[in-house]
């Protein structure tokens, strides 16, 4: 019988070793596996150049493109090479027979077990160190387009008096290369190190010489190319030092040479380059004198010298010169940081002008008919008022509006502009009746039209006055396209244009739909479209779906700053952009920055940290996008546009003469239109934004001083004060109102701010900037500097004094009562008559809907405080004007309707008295008696009562006509 066990009669069966089926089965999983893989990566490459194809930015997505693939084959190549050629160099200098010694006994084994793979090994070392070069230097895309398309600032820094463009545009590129070369030179010292210790000409433990002449002079050649680099680190470190970054407590963060600098670090510098050289020079001597004594002995000199000159040196001269007499030595140096900065941030034709604080007015009865010249006060606060919106003109769940509406300037009937707020009805998926795949991406896919209310108006029942309202929106707007396929709540991807009809809207005849007609968006005609999508948003659905055919398009990247974000990708996005209606369709406006931290001399500061206020606390939507990035020149240079229908996006040029701006301009040729471009009609809806002028405010703090020696002591910094109506602690938002300064003959759209002085609470300074685009002032920044010597109350305290008000707050206890909720809108500061007026809106959220409305208006001015049912009212009393008035802080009427009915006079006399009683509650000394004013309500009400029923049985048996019945409801109304 045949051996089973495998012996020499019978055949033996190999035992773990996969059948031909199963290898077959795992080669055709594993070849899977890698297809998928390639897929997957080819899906997001393809998606992306589908979606740049259809916004009309391809150029854009090419030349990111192929910089990286040229940066990454370049810089790839050429460290593959250098770390190749020189293990190859090393393997060929091997020394022919190796020393007989345990440690090359121990060597042999590993060159013997290599031997067969040599080549192989070689290229995986050098592809693996090539892929990670490669991969690090392509992110380098930036730097390099901007140093190859840099344009020169024509400014010069003071120290080396070189173009400003070489420190934003040259020096970073310089740096790149440096570092990219000092990597290259350690990685093929390492490698060759390795190679001669392996192939026996480097030794550690043998007898003899530790190293053969051939594996010397190699290194030292790689050594003394590390030296020469570090000579050109520290010929760099000379201009660096003109856009380095320490703080200082006079100026925060600090950039540009300072005296220790000038008078230390940059002789040390110069003195270590020079040694760095000859130590160079050295290493490379080792080819001839094939020893290394004069080059450790330089590199030993020049690290000696590296700690005594370029550390200890600097200290000393900070500790024995500086420190004595810092103001006298820094003087020079801080007003050269005072220059730049202010040129860096837009802020050195910043105008100050001394404002007394106080009103010269003998009669403030005459300042009455000037308010409304001096400002259109806004009492609908934007920032409140968007639940009211919500509730009065959300028409259906899927609809939506913004936490914080915006404010703009739109014609009235009259034909003068007046500050608007308006938000747009977006699409709200979590208000979908039913949430499934179909509802969410093919049936509720847009938002309907724009609902705008006046901004210095509310009506009787204290809601917003509307100019643009109901469902299609109508109003003051004329005729636009109403759908908002693109807008800042829409951030889910939608398939339109196919077979599903889209919600529209829906009215009493039913069901409105409609099929988009945009033209944005991926075609998914094509399979090999939607399988990329499928895998890209990880839908399967999308690839086998019957709802999608013919026509079907895919619409995503869908809010105003992602688009913008991603055709130009070079810019910083401000944090809010707003809608307008421009030429008959809905245009979302963005503004963009440019900007770098390589100017000379200008301190830096971070955007995130300066941008943020008690608004951006709370909606992470508002802050700026590049939340840390460090800069120290800032310009709005791109005003951008989003069709909230099409999607299209159009870049203008806004800053004609920013040269980073020209520089990308340079580098990515037809992606930004001339700024005579910019149509009549969107100029008119442009602002200043809200982001750049806070970073200016935070700078303005201590940058409004001039001076060297006052800006040295600190004496003049102030403080963007907290806001006084929010508890969160953060700077008080800028507010956007049509206003006059004390030097303009007509009111402007303004972006307003108010400071104190640092750790107080009065106010220092008022702060304004023209907005209006089309303006010839556009952009210029007044402040209104108070006396030291006097003190004019602030925000805080003027908070603090409506809060103290015996009256106020007795009201204010009043308003909340039940399960009401009081809130306080932006507390507004305008200049008038060498004065300040401040006015704050008041709000109340009732029980059961819990929408904010307007219940009162506070007014001070001059230590004169009101508190009022409208705004008229509030500044009537606070000026004294003729006829003022003051209305109870509770419903009731003083002024009983006639009636002959003796029953009825009786029950109104009644109410007066009940009403009386109240108002004396309210006004105790030792504060409000709340259960006397309870108690009085109740007799009120009951009067009230009692006199309607009267009315109603006299009228009822006299057959009159009800007019008394119609006056006594108007009254418990």
């Amino acid at each position: 019988m045949p051996d089973r066990g495998g012996g020499p009669t019978g055949p033996r069966i190999r035992a773990g070793r996969p059948s031909r089926r199963v290898r077959t089965l795992l080669m055709t999983l594993g070849v899977l596996a890698v297809l998928g893989m390639a897929f997957t990566m080819f899906a997001g490459f393809w998606t992306d150049w589908l979606w740049y194809r259809s916004v009309h930015y391809s150029s854009v997505f090419t030349t990111m493109l192929w910089t990286k693939i040229g940066l990454f084959f370049v810089f790839g190549l050429l460290m593959a090479a250098a770390v190749g050629v020189n293990i190859w160099l090393a393997h060929r200098l091997r020394p022919p027979l190796s020393a007989m010694s345990m440690e090359q006994q121990s060597l042999d084994r590993y060159r013997m077990g290599i031997a067969p793979y040599k080549k192989w090994l070689l290229l995986a070392v050098t592809a693996l160190v090539g892929l990670i070069a490669g991969a690090s230097a392509s992110s380098q895309w930036r730097t390099w387009l901007m140093w190859v398309n840099g344009v020169p600032f024509h400014q010069k820094d003071p120290q080396f008096h070189l173009d400003v463009a070489f420190y934003a545009f040259d020096l970073p590129w310089y740096r790149f290369l440096l570092g990219f070369g000092f990597a290259a030179a350690i990685l093929c010292l390492i490698a060759a190190a390795l190679t001669h210790y392996l192939y026996g000409g480097l030794r550690v433990t043998s007898p003899g010489a530790r190293a053969t002449a051939a594996a010397t002079g190699h290194l030292s050649v790689l050594l003394g190319i590390f030296v020469a680099l570090k000579a050109v680190a520290y010929w760099l470190d000379r201009y660096g030092l003109a856009v380095k970054s320490s703080d200082f407590k006079a100026t925060g963060n600090w950039t540009g040479l300072r005296y220790v600098d000038a008078n230390a670090y940059l002789p040390a510098k110069t003195i270590l380059f020079c040694i760095a050289v000859i130590c160079a020079l050295l290493f490379f001597a080792t080819l001839w004198r094939r020893t290394w004594q004069l080059p450790v002995i330089g590199f030993g000199l020049m690290v000696l010298s590296a700690i005594l000159i370029g550390g200890l040196y600097p200290a000393i001269v900070q500790k024995f010169q500086v420190q004595p007499n810092e103001q006298a030595k820094e003087a020079p140096y801080v007003q050269k940081n005072l220059t730049a900065t202010r040129e860096a941030y837009g802020i050195d034709d910043t105008k100050v002008t001394e404002y007394a604080g106080k009103s010269t007015a003998s009669d403030k009865t005459k300042l009455r008919d000037q308010v409304d010249d001096a400002a259109g006060i806004r009492i609908m606060d934007p920032n409140i008022v968007s639940p009211t919106f919500q509730v009065l003109q959300q028409m259906k769940n899927y609809y939506g509006f913004p936490t914080n509406l915006d404010v703009d300037r739109y014609a009235a009937k009259d034909g003068k502009d007046q500050d608007t707020v308006l938000g747009l009805r977006e699409l709200n998926l979590d208000g979908v009746p039913k949430n499934n795949w179909i509802n969410d991406h093919f049936r509720y896919t847009h938002g309907y039209g724009v609902v705008a209310a006046k901004g210095t108006e509310a009506n009787a029942n204290g809601e917003p006055v509307f100019t643009e309202y109901d469902l299609p929106s109508r109003g003051d707007l004329g005729t636009y396209q109403q759908r908002i396929y693109y807008g800042e709540k829409t951030t889910t991807y939608s398939i339109v244009g196919g077979p599903q009809k889209e919600i529209d809207y829906s009215d009493d005849d039913g069901e409105k739909t409609t099929s988009y007609q945009g033209g944005s968006g991926v075609n998914l005609d094509n399979p090999v479209n939607r399988a990329a999508y499928a895998v890209a948003f990880n839908e399967p659905q999308i690839l086998y779906s019957g709802a999608i055919g013919k026509g079907s398009r895919i619409l995503y990247n869908r809010t105003p700053k992602e688009r913008v974000e991603a055709v130009a990708p070079w810019l910083t996005i401000d944090g809010d952009a707003y809608p307008a209606v421009v030429n008959h369709r809905i245009q979302w406006i963005v503004d963009a920055y440019t900007t770098t931290n390589g100017y000379p001399y200008a301190s830096r500061t971070t955007l995130g940290d300066t941008t943020a206020d008690s608004l951006t606390a709370t909606n992470n939507s508002r802050a700026v996008v590049a939340q840390q990035n460090q800069v120290n020149y800032i310009r709005n240079s791109v005003k951008a546009t989003v069709d909230a229908y099409t999607g299209e996006v159009k870049l203008y040029e806004w800053d004609t003469k920013d040269p980073v701006l020209k520089t990308w301009m340079k580098a990515f040729p037809g992606t930004v239109e001339a700024k005579s471009a910019i149509s009549p009609d969107l100029m008119d809806h442009l602002r200043y934004p809200q982001d750049l002028f806070k970073v200016q405010r935070e700078l303005l703090t201590r940058y409004h001083v001039t001076d060297a020696q006052t800006f040295l002591t600190g004496s003049e910094v102030w403080q963007v004060p907290d806001d006084p109506t929010n508890k969160s602690g953060n700077a008080v938002p800028p507010y956007y109102l049509s206003m006059k300064m004390p030097d303009q003959t007509k009111q402007a759209f303004s972006l307003s701010t108010t400071f104190t002085p640092n750790g107080r609470y009065n106010l220092s300074a008022f702060m304004s900037v023209d907005a209006e685009a089309g303006s010839s002032d556009y952009g210029k920044i007044r402040i209104l500097k108070l006396p030291t010597s006097t003190t004019v109350d602030g925000p805080k305290q003027v908070q603090s004094q409506f809060n103290s008000e015996q009256d106020i707050a007795a009201a204010i206890k009043l308003l909340k009562g039940g399960d009401s909720e009081v809130e306080y809108g932006n507390l507004l500061t305008v200049p008038l008559d060498g004065g300040l007026l401040y006015v704050e809106p008041v709000y109340v959220r009732g029980g059961g809907l819990k929408y904010p409305l307007l219940r009162k208006v506070l007014v001070t001015y001059e230590g004169e405080t009101a508190f009022e049912d409208t705004l008229g009212e509030a500044l009537d009393k606070v000026f004294g004007a003729k006829g003022s008035t003051t209305t109870p802080p509770d419903t009731g009427t003083t002024n009983p309707p006639p009636s002959d009915n003796p029953t009825v006079q009786q029950a109104l006399k009644d109410a007066q008295k009940a009403f009386d009683a109240g108002q004396e509650a309210l006004k105790q000394p030792n504060g409000p008696d709340w259960t006397a004013y309870d108690k009085a309500q109740k007799d009120l009400k009951d009067a009230l009562e009692r006199a309607r029923e009267a009315q109603t049985k006299a009228d009822k048996n006299k057959g009159s006509d009800n007019s008394t019945d119609k006056s006594t409801d108007k009254s418990v109304s």
